[in-house]
């Protein structure tokens, strides 16, 4: 899976938040932390199905509206203090960036 950047960003990424989501407080394991695992390991199986398919083009828009259920979760999660600012940047610029190379990669897949 190495020749796929995609892949390999998300999987930094998803690294970073679960890791993140372990630290936020207990009371939101069953709420926006346990919320955030879960879209964000979804996100990665829908990356892994999409390189083994050549319908692509249904799983990469489902992997943008799962960045952009991130993007909005984590914008709460910097609201209610889970998160400091520099992680909220940090996690905002991640998600942009897989954002960009799926729509990427979706646009190279239509293009045929």
């Amino acid at each position: 899976m190495n020749t796929y950047p995609l892949f390999e960003h998300w999987y930094k990424t998803a690294n970073w938040i679960l890791d993140r989501c372990d630290q936020m407080p207990k009371h939101t394991r069953f709420t926006i932390s346990g919320r955030i695992s879960n879209i964000t390991l979804e996100t990665l199986d829908l990356i892994t199905e999409a390189i083994y398919t050549k319908e692509r083009q249904p799983l990469l828009r489902s992997v943008n509206l799962h960045l952009e259920r991130l993007r909005i979760l984590f914008r709460l999660c910097f609201d209610r203090r889970y998160i400091s600012q520099n992680q909220y940047e940090f996690v905002q610029e991640a998600i942009q960036t897989a954002g960009k190379m799926c729509g990427g990669w979706l646009h190279a897949v239509e293009k045929g």
